[in-house]
């Protein structure tokens, strides 16, 4: 049966269609076609609001820290986008995953965690909510199932992982991961800012929860921070009110606005983003030059063949770490002579960056392969120029860098 379409519902429609009018309502006073930037902290209480649940669970609008016109709106299309039946947004991506390590772990409870995450991740288990909140984390080469569930112990509540591990690109088993936390009765929340839908959906491959930094590609044009928490309504409802309604969290108007407007174009952008991708990490691994490239795309990937099955051949995202055959001084030149690629921190942009991060790394870095403890690393975030501009851009820097 031929499905009728709907613009306002994603199971009719497709996701190119959602992602320009998923959450988009026309707005009653001035019927302008797209819902407009609403800076309001209070709305209009009913005739008797004596009922209301203050909680903001289910309340409606009324206040802008319970939930605002521009962050309800955003929350729709993200939650049908991802295929979750609700969504919470945040300030920041950090704010979201902190959102849901608050909101749903206690004193002496145990979380298995990626080794290779992003630092802050690392620092709340390795540090602050151990030490604040007594609740211990076992760090674990997330690849390794059989690691995974070892570590599994009768007071683990979470497991978390991210889909591409920030910066080195290991690639998470979703599926295998979410048969673990069952198995244990535990909760999977996935880290999917490096691979968001429409590329791929951690939920159906049993994740209980995907989290986002909206920052990165969700918005796309490196103006504007929020972060996301996709899920069942009874979770989102849970981290909605502990963590932004108690604990303040809250995303600006503005900002759902901005990043509400990014969206629109994320499917079309994915797709260059993750083309150029290939062709500049092909570029790189075959130069004498470069000392390694880890990307999920090349077979060299210790897992590609994962990442191909799972991403369904979609594309393998568009970050990539590597370095210059040298020492940090030789990184720096490098990135020194490159003139369309930027150095700065953040991916997901329009534009490529780079971040060159020393032999030591960060958050867990001394679980990073030998070439990362060794040469150090350039993360590069791959943005929408021509892929030849960006490649020529990379070999003019390395004849730059090594011209005698």
């Amino acid at each position: 049966m031929k499905r009728h379409p709907d613009k306002h519902n994603h199971t009719t429609v497709h996701d190119a269609t959602w992602a320009v009018h998923g959450g988009n309502t026309i707005d009653k006073g001035t019927g302008a076609l797209r819902t407009p930037l609403i800076m309001a902290n209070s709305y209009a209480l009913p005739e008797d609001p004596s009922a209301i649940d203050w909680s903001g669970v289910d309340a409606g609008l009324f206040y802008g820290r319970n939930g605002a016109a521009n962050q309800t709106a955003l929350e729709t299309k993200l939650a049908a986008l991802e295929g979750g039946e609700a969504a919470v947004t945040f300030a920041t991506g950090v704010a979201a995953l902190h959102g849901i390590f608050f909101s749903l772990l206690k004193s002496g409870d145990h979380v298995v965690v990626s080794d290779v995450t992003y630092e802050a991740v690392w620092r709340l288990f390795a540090e602050l909510l151990p030490e604040k909140y007594g609740i211990e984390a076992t760090f674990v080469d997330i690849a390794d199932v059989d690691a995974v569930r070892a570590a599994v112990r009768p007071t683990t509540k979470l497991i978390h992982a991210e889909t591409i591990a920030n910066p080195t690109t290991k690639v998470a088993n979703v599926a295998a991961l979410s048969s673990i936390a069952r198995e244990a009765g535990a909760l999977l929340s996935i880290d999917a800012t490096f691979t968001p839908a429409p590329f791929y959906r951690p939920i159906g491959d049993g994740a209980d929860l995907v989290v986002h930094s909206l920052t990165k590609y969700i918005n796309g044009h490196g103006d504007a921070m929020g972060g996301a928490v996709i899920g069942r309504k009874e979770i989102i409802q849970h981290i909605r009110h502990d963590a932004i309604v108690d604990a303040g969290g809250v995303i600006s108007p503005f900002n759902a606005w901005m990043i509400m407007r990014g969206s629109i174009t994320l499917p079309l952008r994915l797709k260059q983003h993750f083309s150029s991708a290939e062709k500049v990490a092909s570029v790189l691994e075959s130069d004498e030059r470069i000392a390694f490239v880890t990307y999920p795309g090349l077979a060299s990937h210790p897992q590609h063949e994962l990442a191909a099955k799972q991403f369904e051949g979609r594309g393998y995202g568009a970050v990539l770490a590597f370095a210059v055959d040298g020492d940090s001084a030789t990184q720096n030149r490098f990135v020194s002579k490159l003139r369309v690629i930027t150095s700065a921190v953040s991916l997901g942009h329009d534009e490529s960056l780079i971040v060159h991060v020393g032999p030591g790394g960060r958050g867990g870095g001394e679980n990073y392969p030998a070439a990362f403890q060794k040469y150090g690393h350039l993360r590069l975030s791959i943005g929408l120029e021509d892929p030849e501009d960006l490649i020529d851009d990379i070999l003019s820097a390395l004849d730059a860098t090594f011209e005698q």
